[in-house]
């Protein structure tokens, strides 16, 4: 399992004798946002090629992706960390993640150059999974059509995504943020395969927490997140250590309202958790994000907010009380 950042490392590594490119690849490119049902799908498609080939599978992404280059703020909140994405790639059976650089260099390649030095000079692809409206290249002028008769002359085989579906609803990035920003976590789960979760390192903050009886883990967010609010959690800890808590998820109207966190309070746990690394999975949202007239208000709703999510996990254990 590997993971090959830039164009320029991939030329590099192709050009080695012992490179695990060297008999050529089945590929994949795209956004893999959330790695959910319809992703894990078109993973499961490489992987079968793969194996027919003897060759590894690899899954090409961008950074940034797309639509954040031409849309910059205006672009959909992510589901998921570039490292956590790589991380959900190798671990659904992805053997190398290739990540390029999507800059104003990059868009300016012809569709005709990218198959070219991407697709046949860097990675040697022999089957490639792409969805029947992929398009690529400057002003988007490459698409499946050409793919396919590329491939004919060139010896490497096309084959388009398969459709996945899950109450009657095609399985999509789109859909699974549709699903967070209703906090309907339940339904987010069902597109994801999994519950909705958010890891990365803990670093200091205000302190605020500690001053009005709440301490909290945070970890700082890059980009806006595609939920806001109060939840109640499981975080789990490197060591493996689980437990319940709650969280604020958004911009924090109350502190300074611009940059974007992940506020966590554990229950029962004593220790720091400075510069290490927790994994932090949504279980039900308690209120939305709100701005109050003084600290000593936000204080008083937190206490209330530990009472209600102490109670939900109460239920939980205790369905029939």
């Amino acid at each position: 399992m590997q993971l090959i950042r830039g164009l320029a490392n991939l030329h590099r590594l192709s050009q080695q004798a012992s490179s695990p490119l060297a008999s050529g690849c089945v590929a994949t490119i795209g956004n893999f946002d959330g790695v959910h049902l319809g992703h894990q799908a078109i993973i499961d498609q490489v992987r079968e090629q793969a194996r027919q080939l003897n060759v590894p599978g690899v899954a090409m992404v961008f950074e940034p992706q797309p639509r954040e280059f031409f849309q910059a703020g205006d672009a959909p909140p992510r589901l998921t960390e570039f490292r956590n994405k790589v991380e959900a790639l190798l671990a659904a059976g992805i053997d190398i993640v290739l990540c390029l650089g999507f800059d104003e260099q990059f868009r300016s390649y012809s569709a005709m150059g990218f198959i070219e030095d991407v697709l046949i000079q860097g990675l040697g692809v022999r089957h490639l999974v792409v969805g029947d409206d992929f398009r690529f290249g400057c002003d988007r002028a490459g698409d499946f059509a050409l793919l396919n008769r590329v491939g004919q002359s060139r010896g490497f085989g096309v084959e388009h995504t398969r459709t996945v579906t899950v109450e009657g609803e095609r399985v999509s990035s789109t859909a699974v943020r549709a699903a967070l920003a209703n906090n309907n976590l339940a339904l987010a789960e069902q597109l994801l395969g999994r519950s909705y979760r958010i890891a990365g390192k803990v670093v200091y903050g205000r302190q605020l927490g500690r001053q009005i009886n709440a301490p909290t883990a945070n970890i700082r967010l890059r980009r806006r997140p595609p939920l806001r609010g109060v939840y109640v959690v499981e975080a789990c800890t490197v060591e493996g250590e689980r437990f319940n808590g709650v969280a604020n998820i958004g911009l924090r109207p109350t502190v300074d309202g611009r940059q974007p966190s992940l506020e966590v309070h554990l229950f029962d746990f004593a220790g720091t958790l400075y510069g290490q690394r927790l994994d932090v999975r949504f279980r039900h949202p308690l209120r939305d994000e709100v701005k109050f007239d003084s600290v000593d208000d936000l204080k008083t709703q937190i206490s209330r907010d530990f009472l209600d999510a102490r109670h939900w996990l109460e239920q939980q254990a205790n369905p029939e009380r």
